[in-house]
């Protein structure tokens, strides 16, 4: 009796960490389209990197979402960057949170003449044409992304959604803007080096923290799945799924046939 009082509640505190915000779900599933272009529709093959204008361009104008990556920089500016230093992407050394955007924006992307964009100037350029996917970068315990980005998407009138790690983001958004549609990103962290500490990195793998945030929806690998919290809530919650990052017709195909929402990148001549 003592041990199915400790399974019992075990399943009950599992269940309490995992669930999600289940009034938004008819507000995800009506947007359209499901599928979102990776950091645009990037293509280096006709110099066209990831997170730059003329990517953004070209998923309007082949009527994809678009999934983008924010960061703030030293002065409070909102970048259009996805990774945390400038290595890969401007091959120069630097953290995107220690400069202002008066360093990074003679930078060019990929060794092109693409720069790096301000999150202001994106949703000028997209005016509601197509829906936003967009992951907040926080890299520090600071949440003054949060404040800056819900500041700036006041006035913007189209269709968008915001998703990240960081269950702390979400919870931000959750106590100060709860209308708008947030996700909780994570894939097998743990198997991954990254500067996280393990235990941080199993709870979010393991969609723990999502009481929380109480996400809207669940952002995750497509090669870490199935996973039984996503399984859980996706058909026993009916949460929405995103997957993540499908690169491949095969992938796309199990993407669209399973999964929500699709976020893709073109290779080739795959889409």
């Amino acid at each position: 009796m003592f041990i199915a009082i400790i399974i019992f509640a075990v399943i009950l505190i599992y269940f309490f960490m995992v669930s999600p915000r289940r009034t938004e779900k008819r507000r995800i599933l009506d947007i359209s389209p499901s599928m979102f272009a990776h950091r645009g529709y990037h293509d280096m093959e006709h110099q066209v990197p990831e997170n730059s204008m003329t990517a953004f361009y070209a998923a309007i104008q082949r009527g994809y979402g678009i999934e983008l990556d924010l960061h703030l920089t030293r002065d409070g500016q909102l970048i259009v960057f996805h990774d945390d230093t400038l290595e890969r992407l401007c091959g120069c050394p630097g953290k995107v949170e220690e400069l202002s955007y008066s360093e990074l924006e003679s930078l060019c992307l990929l060794g092109t003449k693409e720069r790096i964009p301000l999150f202001r100037d994106v949703l000028n350029a997209v005016d509601g044409r197509v829906p936003l996917l967009i992951e907040l970068k926080i890299p520090t315990s600071s949440l003054k992304i949060c404040e800056e980005t819900y500041r700036i998407l006041k006035p913007y009138s189209g269709n968008y959604m915001i998703q990240s790690f960081n269950t702390m983001g979400l919870r931000w958004f959750r106590l100060n803007a709860p209308h708008i549609l947030r996700g909780q990103l994570a894939e097998h962290l743990t198997a991954r080096k990254s500067r996280e500490a393990w235990f941080l990195k199993f709870l979010v793998q393991n969609l723990f923290c999502n009481f929380l945030g109480r996400p809207d929806f669940i952002s995750y690998r497509l090669s870490d799945l199935p996973h039984l919290s996503v399984l859980l809530l996706q058909y026993i919650f009916r949460v929405p799924i995103a997957v993540w990052t499908l690169t491949t017709g095969e992938e796309l195909k199990k993407g669209m046939s399973g999964y929500h929402i699709q976020i893709f990148e073109k290779h080739g001549e795959n889409y």
